[in-house]
């Protein structure tokens, strides 16, 4: 069933992409010019068009986008004591594993290079801290290296694989953020820190500020208690009316419709 799910919100989050309409508009338009139909081939090229033009106005995006990044505020690490914090968590979603990097050898790091530079920071920071990095592909097809191991060897190329011997965990089965907390969940109750009276204490959570919210709400959902660090911020607090950038534009709507399917999907099945 979790692999239906799985490749059900792939299809919709294909179906509902804008840039993805505009070849839809297109391809109508040159089928009802090729019917001898010119009026409407016309308005569906305007469609095509106008599509075009919401995708590179950059506020048409950023304004949802933006609230969705304050949904849940950012914590500071300075308002946070060591002794409170049972572990770092670090979900997948910004290392480029897969076929590519098995056979260059050479791990990349995506849009959301943010993702592990902070937990880079946090494991430098808290090195006696457990930490646990979760994710396997968010390909419907996976192939080659999991984005865990991707991250593995990302710690070995940092120096860091000798200081993290005991505290470096990786859960390399989920696909999606709630499979990252469904696995994860022994994971943190077996290596979590815990207070005196023997409850565990809240981990570090480290995503990309359009996901946190969904994140949370699943956390929350499976009862593990995490304090968010959200990374990875595409909207500043004042919007620019007069941007427009195609390429910024759709990766804005992509993230954006990627999170509203999610929300949707999780709402509906009862994850969150």
């Amino acid at each position: 069933m979790d692999t239906i799910f799985f490749i059900l919100s792939k299809v919709v989050q294909c179906c509902i992409e804008p840039l993805n309409w505009v070849l839809f508009f297109v391809v109508l338009g040159l089928i009802f010019l090729l019917l001898r139909k010119p009026h409407l081939c016309r308005r569906f090229l305007l469609l095509a068009i106008f599509d075009l033009l919401v995708v590179g106005w950059l506020p048409a995006s950023e304004v949802f986008l933006q609230a969705l990044e304050n949904r849940v505020p950012k914590t500071f690490l300075t308002q946070v004591s060591e002794k409170d914090i049972g572990g770092i968590i670090i979900l997948g979603g910004a290392v480029e594993g897969g076929q590519i990097a098995l056979d260059r050898g050479e791990v990349s790091i995506g849009s959301a290079a943010e993702r592990v530079t902070k937990a880079f920071e946090l494991i430098r920071k808290y090195p006696d801290l457990p930490f646990i990095f979760s994710g396997y592909s968010g390909r419907v097809n996976p192939q080659g290296m999991s984005e865990a191991e991707a991250f593995k060897q990302l710690i070995a190329e940092q120096g860091l694989a000798e200081v993290t011997q005991k505290t470096a965990h990786y859960e390399n089965q989920s696909r999606n953020t709630y499979e990252n907390v469904l696995y994860m969940r022994p994971m943190i109750a077996e290596y979590g820190q815990k207070n005196d009276s023997g409850a565990l204490k809240p981990w570090l959570l480290v995503t990309s500020a359009s996901h946190m919210f969904r994140s949370v709400k699943i956390f929350e959902k499976q009862g593990v208690d995490v304090i968010p660090l959200p990374v990875d911020y595409q909207t500043a607090n004042a919007l620019t009316w007069n941007a427009f950038d195609l390429t910024e534009g759709a990766r804005n709507w992509n993230n954006l419709l990627h999170e509203v399917v999610g929300l949707l999907a999780y709402s509906i099945t009862g994850k969150i």
